[in-house]
Formats: structure tokens, C-alpha cells, sequence
């Protein structure tokens, strides 16, 4: 592969994993209307998708190509 596809595969890969760990590290949504409070379950679902995206991105722009 080029380097610059490696370089832009790496990128997108390390803001794919930061994104992915941020949206699941958010706090759950809670909503407090006296004293009853309404809890929103987070679903990390997507979470571990865009997680392991950035993965295979930063995998495949490891691998060594043809000398």
C-alpha cells in the first residue's frame, strides 16, 4: 500500500477509537423531575462498532506490503 493511504488509514483509525471510547465513556442521559428521575439506558451497540472500525483501520495501515 502507499504511504499515504497508511497515513490516512492510521488517522482515521486513532479518531474512529477516541470516538468510539468517548461515546461510551459519556454519562447515561438522566432526567430529574422532583422526585421522579427517568433514566435513559445507553445501548453501546454503535459504540463497539466504531470501535472495532478504528481497529481493522489501524491494523491495515500496519501491515507491511511488498519489498
Amino acid at each position: 500500500m502507499n504511504k499515504t493511504i497508511k497515513a490516512v488509514l492510521l488517522v482515521i483509525g486513532i479518531i474512529l477509537l477516541a470516538y468510539g471510547v468517548y461515546t461510551m465513556v459519556v454519562p447515561e442521559t438522566q432526567v430529574s423531575i422532583g422526585d421522579v428521575s427517568l433514566i435513559e439506558v445507553q445501548d453501546n451497540t454503535n459504540s463497539f462498532i466504531i470501535i472495532s472500525l478504528g481497529i481493522v483501520a489501524v491494523v491495515l495501515s500496519l501491515i507491511k506490503g511488498k519489498n
